[in-house]
């Protein structure tokens, strides 16, 4: 790919320019590979099986999360998926138009939507998720069973400290100010 460098040359220009700088290197090294690894995984699966079944990672995530929780409210959905309401609210009706998921009325509380996947998409998950799996060995093909439970183990722990610790750390690094509210990307109309 034309101007992309390599991992180890992006830790090499990193450690250039902070110098003498005094970081944790090693934890920067897991925060940043992290972040590489997801994005090189997911561009690497929506490239090649979720292509064929013309659904973009979030959209797969979302059919993921209905699959295997069952019918769920949406705002159930959004948090385990890693999405906003809104993004979830677009995919879903997307999906729903491709008759992959049906969105109903929550029967005591008409305010709350449920989601649930269709015959349709609970035969495409079926299809799919083999081949999406194959794809999961494939990434991983370098690390032997006892690296990926090591890896799938540390990660865990990552999500842990951060879920359980991460509000209070938020508050902290803003002086006990509430964030300010997360922006969709949107420009104002002026």
């Amino acid at each position: 790919m034309p101007g992309h460098r390599s991992i180890t040359a992006a830790e090499e220009l990193a450690a250039a320019k902070l110098g003498g700088t005094p970081i944790h290197r090693e934890q920067m090294a897991v925060v940043a590979n992290i972040y590489r690894a997801a994005s090189a995984v997911r561009q690497h699966l929506e490239s090649s099986v979720l292509r064929g079944a013309d659904l973009t990672w979030t959209a797969f995530v979302v059919l993921w999360v209905v699959w295997v929780w069952g019918e769920s409210e949406t705002r159930h959905v959004a948090e385990e998926a890693g999405i906003s309401k809104g993004t979830l609210t677009g995919v879903s009706r997307t999906l729903e138009g491709r008759g992959l998921v049906k969105r109903a009325r929550h029967p005591s509380d008409g305010r709350l939507v449920l989601l649930s996947l269709t015959e349709e998409g609970e035969k495409l998950m079926q299809r799919l998720f083999p081949e999406f799996n194959q794809e999961e060995v494939f990434v991983t093909s370098r690390l032997g069973d006892e690296e990926c439970r090591s890896v799938a183990d540390g990660l865990r722990q990552v999500v842990l400290q951060v879920e359980e610790h991460g509000k209070e750390r938020r508050l902290a690094a803003l002086g006990g100010a509430q964030p300010a509210p997360r922006r969709s990307g949107r420009r104002p109309k002026g």
